[in-house]
């Protein structure tokens, strides 16, 4: 009898993103925020969040990472529905992102050190020098090894800055969400946060998305991104900086890539639409 023919192997299935973002809309009341929202972020890429100010990029972070319910849409982490879980269920997933928000949000009334341990209380075997290895380990990492002793008031924005990144990747989560990174810096002190954010990338394979309006930084290290409109209330082009400085001819996109006045470039758009 002959033996079965063997069927050749298919290819290898894609692994799901890290996260997926599915037809969100954000609301808050009868206002709309920005609805049909979508976009996937995959492991290592850095993906910016874009727009001018007041267009919803912060609000997005927070319904991202569950701070916010969603009016309508899902958003998926590696796979799973956020919201069709338990409170159990969302907390498990919420612990494979970590976040660093605008203000850096470091308690007050711990150090440093202490303040970047929060995390590692969670995660099993993370107890005494364990702890304390990981902890002077991401500090070393952010260049703050020194001021592990320090308060929050001590530091500078900039130091701040660096203590709630050293906080966000302190139990090694495989998403890190930065709202307004390099807000408040000088272009010097902005650019060094910017190559740190892509050394921990290198050092730690996260993934990273950011909100900015800051445009050295996202043409100098995101790989993809969304542009999220104020006016329409929807996004209006996807893809990294670069791509929509060079090739994005929506007259808002272009407005905000080149830094011109909107008005006229909105002109200069509809004029050129007009021609023969």
């Amino acid at each position: 009898m002959p033996a079965a023919a063997s069927t050749p192997p298919g290819p290898a299935e894609a692994p799901a993103p890290l996260i997926d973002v599915r037809g969100l809309c954000m609301r808050f009341g009868d206002r709309i925020v920005q609805e049909r929202v979508s976009f996937s972020v995959g492991a290592k890429t850095i993906f910016a969040i874009m727009g001018v100010s007041g267009c919803g990029k912060s609000t997005l972070l927070r319904h991202m990472i569950g701070l916010l319910r969603p009016a309508a849409g899902q958003v998926f982490y590696g796979g799973t529905d956020y919201w069709a879980g338990d409170l159990e269920a969302r907390n498990r997933l919420r612990s494979g992102c970590g976040m660093l928000f605008q203000s850096a949000a470091l308690w007050s009334s711990m150090t440093i050190r202490d303040n970047i341990g929060l995390p590692l209380a969670q995660v099993p075997g993370f107890e005494g020098a364990k702890r304390d290895a990981r902890v002077a380990e991401v500090l070393h990492w952010v260049g703050l090894e020194e001021f592990a002793g320090f308060y929050p008031a001590d530091l500078s924005g900039g130091m701040k800055k660096r203590a709630g990144l050293a906080r966000a990747i302190a139990a090694s989560p495989p998403l890190l969400l930065l709202d307004e990174p390099s807000s408040g810096l000088d272009p010097i002190s902005s650019r060094g946060f910017d190559e740190l954010i892509l050394d921990i990338r290198e050092r730690t394979g996260a993934a990273v998305i950011f909100v900015s309006h800051e445009l050295p930084s996202l043409l100098s290290i995101a790989d993809d991104g969304i542009f999220l409109d104020a006016d329409s209330h929807h996004p209006i082009a996807h893809g990294s900086a670069r791509q929509l400085l060079d090739h994005c001819d929506h007259p808002t996109v272009h407005a905000f890539m080149r830094r011109e006045d909107l008005a006229a470039t909105d002109r200069d758009y509809a004029s050129e639409k007009a021609l023969p």
